[in-house]
């Protein structure tokens, strides 16, 4: 999450790994049947689940989109170079940008990345040229179009 320090690592046993990829398979599975995917009862998964919320560990269940179904039919990662200390000042202000959907400050040849999903290309050059590339402290983008998403999760 932008803007968030690093916490603590949390312990996490065998069955809170299996719980996480339960959900992190389907966000929307029913307690009952982590449970059962898992093999614990019910209230064993419902008091883990509150304690990997609770951790900070499971943070929000969300959806998967298809991108192209939704209508954003251009992609591409973003690389940003960045005026020394702009980071803190200029991560807020992307990531209020609704076409930018995924944000990461990097190490390398160039300081931030961003996964930006347009509905064409004109719309792709709009961000990227009228909103990324004004913003004071930018001094450098590279742009890589995605030709195909392919989601591991």
């Amino acid at each position: 999450m932008p803007g968030k320090a690093a916490a603590a690592e949390v312990p996490l046993d065998d069955i809170d790994r299996r719980i996480i990829a339960e959900l992190t398979r389907d966000g929307r599975m029913s307690v009952t049947q982590v449970a059962e995917n898992v093999h614990i009862s019910r209230a064993h998964a419902y008091s883990r689940i509150a304690r990997l919320t609770g951790d900070g560990v499971l943070t929000r269940f969300t959806a998967l989109v298809d991108p192209i179904k939704a209508g954003l039919k251009s992609s591409a990662y973003v690389t940003l170079k960045l005026k020394q200390d702009s980071w803190r000042e200029l991560r807020d202000q992307l990531g209020a940008i609704p076409e930018v959907h995924h944000i990461a400050l990097v190490g390398g040849d160039f300081d931030v990345i961003l996964l930006v999903r347009a509905v064409d290309n004109i719309d792709l050059r709009r961000v990227i040229f009228d909103q990324l590339q004004t913003m004071p402290g930018v001094l450098d983008t590279q742009t890589f179009l995605v030709f195909e998403d392919v989601d591991t999760r």
